[in-house]
């Protein structure tokens, strides 16, 4: 091969790159809101109860459970002019986006609504936005179509950092302008501030365009015959014993982040007592946090393995958790601001790592197989474990919420017992994870060396 045909085959290879990992900004951004935001927005906003408000956001992830999985499925066995996975794509990124403005802005459309019925449209609206959202497992489903196993990690790493620049935004967003407009929305709900409501349709209108642009510019995935039908990919799947048992592990370690996650950003008002300029240094905190650790973390990989590298964000993890112990005692300036920095570090670490690793071993499972079968079933390998995951995301959102509800302050601190404990918990599902991970599972390949 020519130098010049050498130059132009890494140009391809970093276009398709580019075009198959910046749309993660947009969805990023949105999911990230939702997951974020939700919580916050419906119960200090809208005055929704906790324990509502955490089962409509645990029904939303029963949706997304279903529908990662069946489009997954369903586009593993289709292939029409514009590929497998590209159809998925133009059709759902506009209802994901529509329906995102919707579940965050419920006054756009009702009025002097009762908590039932805000309720009602939050499971509504959010199952819409949740279930839309799985054209992006499909879209994932090029990992292992696309890739090769050499350059997943690198193409991981690129996805994170474009996750991170979302993530940034959206922090910037809700630490920013959603926690400045809360006194409003509670005090007036009917009047939608100008800032939240222009920053939410340019969010929406952001992800059509990358989604579509990344759609467009991305290589129809080649052609491999699928001689099986549906019920065989699951027959499939459910031989492959270490798929299995990753995906099961995904869904206990999954408990313990969507907890985080979820009441992240109620913890550092009511618990930390964050004002603008904490919420500021909180969102760069996070946002540098989780690039340098991302990289650290892939360093690690690189070097140690994957199997290794999971086990220790796991060990890491579990012990940070435990910081929360520390509501217990009503934290003053800067005592709160010197806790809160190192906590927000500590989450970033733990999400830069956690993060990096879905993207890798679902694809490098997906290739395990199609060495064995012959047949590269992506869409499903990495739609399957929705179900489980989201199981127990649902199950997780329902305990939070339940527990900030319903569990009475203790001691000196006036806010419920939950806002403390919450760390513990995590760490009791980690602990499993770490234990079952180190036992059980495969993560590094012969095959790979």
């Amino acid at each position: 091969m020519t130098e010049s045909n050498i130059q132009l085959k890494e140009r391809s290879i970093r276009t398709k790159r580019l075009a198959f990992t910046i749309p993660r900004i947009a969805s990023s951004l949105l999911l990230g809101t939702v997951g974020f935001a939700l919580f916050f927005l419906y119960t200090l906003a809208y005055n929704v109860s906790e324990a509502l408000v955490g089962i409509g956001i645990g029904v939303g992830y029963i949706s997304i459970a279903a529908g990662q999985f069946i489009l997954g499925w369903i586009s593993d066995g289709k292939y029409t002019k514009w590929g497998r996975r590209k159809p998925y794509v133009y059709i759902l990124a506009p209802i994901n986006a529509i329906s995102f403005v919707f579940v965050l802005l419920p006054y756009l459309i009702l009025n002097n609504p009762s908590q039932t019925t805000l309720f009602i449209w939050l499971i509504t609206f959010d199952g819409i936005f949740q279930f839309s959202y799985s054209y992006t497992t499909v879209y994932q489903a090029w990992m292992p179509e696309q890739f090769s196993v050499e350059d997943r990690p690198r193409v991981s790493q690129t996805q994170n950092i474009y996750n991170i620049i979302g993530q940034a935004i959206m922090l910037l967003f809700t630490f920013l302008v959603l926690t400045n407009v809360q006194g409003q929305i509670e005090a007036n709900p009917s009047v939608i501030p100008p800032e939240f409501l222009i920053t939410v349709i340019i969010f929406a209108v952001l992800l059509i365009v990358f989604y579509y642009f990344g759609a467009y510019v991305m290589p129809t995935e080649p052609y491999h015959k699928i001689d099986s039908n549906y019920i065989e990919h699951l027959i499939t799947i459910f031989k492959h014993k270490n798929y299995i048992l990753v995906t099961l592990m995904q869904g206990i370690a999954s408990f313990a982040w969507i907890i985080m996650t979820t009441v992240m950003l109620n913890y550092i008002q009511i618990v930390l007592r964050f004002g603008t300029l904490e919420y500021l240094i909180a969102a760069v905190c996070l946002l540098v946090g989780v690039i340098i650790f991302v990289m650290l973390w892939r360093k690690r990989i690189d070097n140690h393995g994957k199997k290794k590298t999971l086990l220790n964000v796991f060990q890491f993890a579990m012990f940070f958790l435990l910081l929360t112990l520390i509501g217990f005692i009503p934290l003053t300036s800067p005592i709160n601001l010197i806790f809160g920095i190192i906590f927000i570090l500590g989450i970033a670490a733990i999400m830069a790592g956690w993060g990096l690793f879905p993207y890798i071993y679902y694809a490098d499972l997906a290739e395990d197989q199609e060495k064995t079968s012959g047949e590269l079933l992506a869409g499903i390998y990495i739609g399957f474990p929705s179900i489980l995951l989201n199981i127990f995301q649902a199950l997780g959102t329902t305990l939070l919420g339940f527990i900030l509800e319903f569990l009475p302050p203790v001691g000196g601190v006036s806010y419920s017992v939950g806002y403390v404990i919450w760390g513990p918990i995590c760490t009791i599902f980690l602990i499993i994870a770490y234990f079952y991970t180190k036992k059980l599972i495969t993560l590094d390949f012969d095959w790979e060396k």
